[in-house]
């Protein structure tokens, strides 16, 4: 992209200010981990989905992602910064196993971090402090400053996302809504029995969202992970069969889409500290 070359072997910040009349590019699959802000950003793909927005955001990509551009280029109107890290750059550091617990890395681009203007002064001053510390002499002192920084950045950055699951609530009961209402119609579907147990990944494909964010918001919103919210509604479509049909324990766990009944009274005694049987007998 015609970029000067780092200052440092395994880390660089871009100011995107300096991109301008960059030829499109296809994709671009990083073996770095992306911290971006940017604004007027339009024309960039994370995956399948689109940036689409004006004001500062704030992207985080691990190393495999993908981002892909369009043939325009990149727009005149972009600024913002981004910073790349190489995982070697945090050997040997208490952040070369922390940073794999950030689950933001994992959400897709169009669950990117909303900032306001206070909290973007806060990424930026710490940007700040990292660039001041990438341009000047590399010495001993200088891979902990900048992992402190961006520890500290990413620490933050975790508090925001907290923050944005609050403050999108409406936004968020929707898909809480959206995801019942799938997962309803899954469990009720006659091809259950060929398709199998409905999976995490199968319902954020739905929502258009990644697993992970999924995951995050569910516990935000009801304290429950995604599994086992989809474990409590099988238990529950489990208790209706055996209140109110003949159908064995077994083809019942067949039905649910489970390839073997052990598996089934295993998660039922496990949920309702009873076996299937012993639920049945109340009716009888």
């Amino acid at each position: 992209m015609e970029l000067p070359k780092p200052h440092h072997p395994l880390i660089s910040i871009v100011d995107l200010k300096g991109l301008r009349n960059i030829p499109g590019i296809d994709a671009v699959i990083f073996d770095l981990y992306v911290v971006s802000m940017k604004r007027g950003c339009d024309h960039l793909f994370y995956g399948q989905q689109k940036y689409d927005f004006d004001e500062g955001l704030m992207g985080f990509m691990a190393p495999g992602q993908i981002l892909r551009g369009e043939v325009n280029g990149v727009p005149h109107h972009l600024e913002g910064w981004m910073l790349f890290v190489h995982p070697d750059f945090l050997w040997n550091t208490s952040l070369a196993t922390k940073i794999k617990k950030y689950e933001y890395f994992g959400y897709a681009t169009n669950e990117a971090l909303f900032l306001s203007d206070k909290e973007e002064t806060v990424i930026n001053e710490l940007i700040k402090n990292i660039r001041t510390e990438y341009y000047a002499n590399i010495d001993k002192f200088s891979q902990d400053i900048i992992v402190s920084n961006l520890e500290t950045l990413l620490n933050y950055a975790e508090r925001f996302y907290q923050r944005q699951f609050i403050t999108r609530k409406i936004t968020n009961h929707r898909i809480l809504s959206r995801l019942e209402e799938i997962l309803s119609g899954y469990l009720n579907d006659e091809a259950l029995l060929s398709n199998g147990l409905p999976s995490v990944q199968y319902f954020a494909d739905k929502l258009n969202i990644s697993s992970k964010y999924l995951g995050s918001l569910l516990k935000q919103l009801t304290g429950q992970t995604t599994q086992q919210i989809i474990h409590e509604k099988l238990i529950e479509k489990a208790k209706e069969k055996l209140s109110a049909t003949d159908f064995s324990v077994s083809e019942i766990a067949y039905q649910l889409g489970f390839e073997h009944p052990q598996s089934f009274n295993k998660l039922f005694k496990s949920k309702t500290s009873q076996s299937p049987l012993d639920f049945r007998q109340k009716f009888n």
